[in-house]
């Protein structure tokens, strides 16, 4: 059930992006559309016009045949964002949807820098792309009034033609004629008017995704169709430990008789992606796996061999009890003062173990060397962030290094993180020939950069009147930004740096009088594996504490949970908001709120054991909110602790909904996501590895367990922002919250497991009652 609220909001530009320069221009017969680059990366217009076809050098083309190509420099794992991006730019070229075709870009620095994550790429594109199709409306009209001796403000564009009263030329028509020369400086881009929201014609409404129909009859590519002539296969043999392992020596005598098989060789990587990994070489995958399992390995292991769960887990509480470990993110007010002065106070503490993304095409690569130039054929999500460690793997220049683009069966975050291009570029240089290299389940598992093991610990203080007046929050995990880009990480207020995707969400818009936010790196789980970015990031464990914390404060105050946040929303000092991407701060986390209050069941009588939790969040980042409230209705049996999810209800501001069919499959993927890390999958470390190995054993959600689900989406003019990932961070305290409304049990550890709910309820039973929580 999709919904539309209406409300007034302002129409505010998105992040200026395009700072590299736009350039509308004719070179020869055509029409151009070009960022300002480097000498280095200007594309060569005369071959396209040779073939006839003129080529934009950035983000479309106009064909003769007046067909439009838009250059997509986004990965496609599903999301639609190729769909997303082109209707933005057909959109303000008033272009006919049927004419528009998408081209998924190979790496290049003229695209700028390359990266699909974070829920991003609508935000940092709506800007930029709206210019440029407004650049070509322009450029069109002025064009298409001169052709039919008009002034320009008697003509319109609409559906692919500039049309003057009842006359009009097609957009095929005037990139034939060679006429086009209009040029706009970068000055003049930044001031290009873009459309009123009330003239939008595609944003918004119900269009076809270009990408199903390739991906319905097999035609769409992936990594794992890559193919070149002559190429070999390889599995890799992965040591017992992330980091320290070095081989020592291997035995491949039993896998000699198996047909196909060729050789294996022990990589060296300058780059320190993949110290002590071996790697089995055939004609076929069939034969590399076969000859994988027979090949002995004698390895000098690194110092986590031994580690597991529970180590990882108690080095972050000892990092908590270390008063000066980590990083203060936020310290605002007298926060010793309120828990010195309070009257009561409460506090916790709340696990999540590690998890994995499982995606369903397991990671692999193609490599190989042509004329000096390195191409790395892949499915990947940050191009930007691994072209500098395969070229520094392979001892060459990056840009002698080429990443082609393939459909991606599925990323969640794993493919930010390109490490798994490295080997197979070690095995191809050693070998001289192209190499394809694939993982199994259990060779992708065992080399995920996955979700972190986190700590939690909070505390709450209140006055005599139940007001909450202090609130202080500490959380440890592996930090992935930390290690893979350590760029991106953020000054602390106390000095120091701390990954922004570790901590996002506890960033929050509350009013809670004393504040203090603490981020800690979690060193043994950094030198244990390879923390990485999954679906939601950090926003995902920490929203967890968060609020399922608010939900406890609420109780402890006796209010209603809705109303004890709801009176903590005020838009006011920092949480006011700000223009562009945060207009009307916790007011529009306060609007979703109640309105999820207004469709939900919040507030009746529930059956026995059946009970209503609520969360809400401003989803993946502060400066980016895309404001999100969940109810769940989630039902327990007493008699085997089983938690079932019957119903979802969710409402979601995330500004203009640019593809709203595509959004409304992003709700619903990160929804149900959210219900599988929250009930379903984990693993533990044991031995320095992942105890789970494949989906025997790891069992994300299946379609039996899917519940019923209602959202809503706000209906808004405000930029919009992003839906890959918020709607996972609501859901997992919801169903938290819910249990404890249905049973009386408050569960602090992710996954939520029937026998954890079963001894929490004998506890409960055993406990006197003024002592039940």
């Amino acid at each position: 059930m999709l919904k539309f609220l209406q409300r007034d909001a302002k129409d505010e530009g998105a992040p200026d992006l395009g700072r590299r320069g736009f350039i509308v221009g004719m070179a020869g017969a055509g029409l151009t559309f070009a960022f300002a680059r480097s000498p280095l990366s200007l594309a060569d217009p005369t071959s396209a016009i040779a073939q006839g076809a003129y080529e934009p050098t950035v983000w479309f083309q106009i064909q003769k045949d007046g067909h439009i190509v838009v250059n997509i420099a986004k990965a496609e794992m599903g999301q639609h964002i190729g769909t997303a991006l082109a209707r933005i730019v057909a959109d303000e070229l008033e272009a006919d949807w049927a004419q528009v075709s998408l081209n998924y870009v190979d790496s290049d620095p003229k695209w700028g820098y390359m990266v699909t994550g974070g829920s991003w790429s609508v935000w940092q594109s709506y800007i930029p792309l709206s210019q440029a199709g407004a650049a070509g409306r322009t450029a069109l009209i002025e064009e298409g009034a001169r052709q039919l001796g008009v002034p320009a403000d008697q003509c319109r564009a609409r559906n692919g033609h500039i049309i003057a009263g009842n006359r009009s030329i097609s957009y095929a028509e005037l990139v034939q004629s060679g006429k086009l020369s209009r040029s706009f400086s970068e000055d003049e881009l930044k001031k290009m008017p873009v459309k009123a929201p009330a003239e939008r014609r595609l944003i918004g409404g119900p269009t076809k995704a270009l990408d199903i129909p390739d991906k319905s009859d097999g035609k769409a590519i992936y990594g794992l169709d890559a193919h070149v002539d002559g190429m070999v296969y390889a599995r890799p043999i992965i040591p017992p430990t992330r980091y320290g392992t070095s081989v020592k020596r291997f035995d491949d005598s039993a896998a000699r008789d198996i047909p196909g098989y060729q050789k294996t060789i022990v990589l060296e990587d300058p780059s320190d992606t993949v110290p002590g990994w071996a790697m089995v070489i055939a004609d076929s995958f069939h034969a590399a796996n076969r000859a994988a399992q027979k090949i002995a390995v004698d390895w000098a292991l690194g110092k986590t061999a031994d580690v597991d769960e529970q180590a990882i887990l108690d080095r972050g509480r000892a990092l908590i009890e270390n008063g000066d470990a980590g990083v203060v993110v936020v310290d605002d007010g007298d926060v010793e003062n309120a828990f010195a002065q309070a009257e009561q106070t409460i506090e916790a503490e709340y696990i999540t173990h590690s998890a994995l993304h499982f995606q369903m095409e397991p990671v692999n690569a193609l490599a190989l060397e042509k004329d000096g130039i390195w191409e790395i054929h892949t499915g990947n999500q940050w191009q930007s962030l691994i072209l500098p460690t395969l070229a520094k793997a392979l001892g060459v220049q990056e840009s002698q290094v080429v990443m082609k683009t393939y459909m991606l069966g599925g990323g969640f975050g794993r493919r930010l993180n390109g490490d798994y291009a490295v080997p197979a570029a070690l095995a191809a240089k050693a070998l001289g020939k192209p190499v394809k290299m694939v993982l199994t389940r259990e060779d992708d598992v065992r080399f995920d950069s996955l979700r972190s093991p986190s700590v939690q610990r909070m505390r709450m203080a209140f006055d005599g009147d139940g007001n909450v007046i202090g609130m202080e929050h500490h959380a440890t995990a592996g930090w992935p930004t930390e290690v893979m880009a350590p760029s991106f990480l953020a000054d602390g207020v106390s000095g120091g740096k701390y990954d922004p995707f570790a901590i996002q969400g506890a960033l929050h818009w509350y009013s809670v009088g004393g504040h203090r936010l603490r981020a800690i790196s979690n060193d043994l789980a950094k030198d244990t594996f390879r923390p990485g970015w999954l679906r939601s990031v950090g926003s995902g464990w920490v929203n967890w504490a968060l609020e399922s914390f608010m939900d406890e404060g609420a109780h402890k105050a006796g209010q209603d949970p809705i109303d004890f946040r709801l009176e903590k929303l005020r838009a006011e000092g920092k949480n006011a908001g700000s223009a562009p991407n945060a207009v009307g701060g916790a007011s529009r986390q306060a609007n979703v709120l109640r309105r999820v209050r207004e469709i939900s069941d919040w507030g009746t009588h529930m059956p026995v054991d059946t009970g209503l939790g609520v969360a809400t969040t401003y989803g993946q980042e502060r400066n980016m909110p895309t404001w999100t409230a969940c109810v769940a209705r989630v039902h327990v049996n007493r008699n085997t602790g089983r938690p079932t999810v019957e119903k979802l209800t969710l409402v979601t501001d995330a500004g203009t909904v640019v593809h709203p069919d595509g959004a409304r499959a992003q709700v619903e993927g990160a929804a149900l996501w959210g219900v599988s890390l929250a009930l379903h999958e984990g693993t533990r470390f044991e031995k320095g590895q992942v105890a789970d190995t494949n989906l025997n054993s790891y069992t994300p959600l299946r379609m039996r367990d899917v519940p019923e689900i209602e959202m809503e989406f706000v209906d808004s003019t405000e930029n919009p922002v992003g839906l890959g990932e918020p709607a996972t961070t609501v859901v997992g305290p919801a169903i938290a919250n819910a249990i404890f409304a249905a049973v009386g049990v408050r569960m602090r550890t992710l996954p939520i497991r029937a026998e954890d709910i079963l001894q929490a309820l004998k506890a409960k039973a055993d406990q006197p009652p003024n002592e039940t929580r």
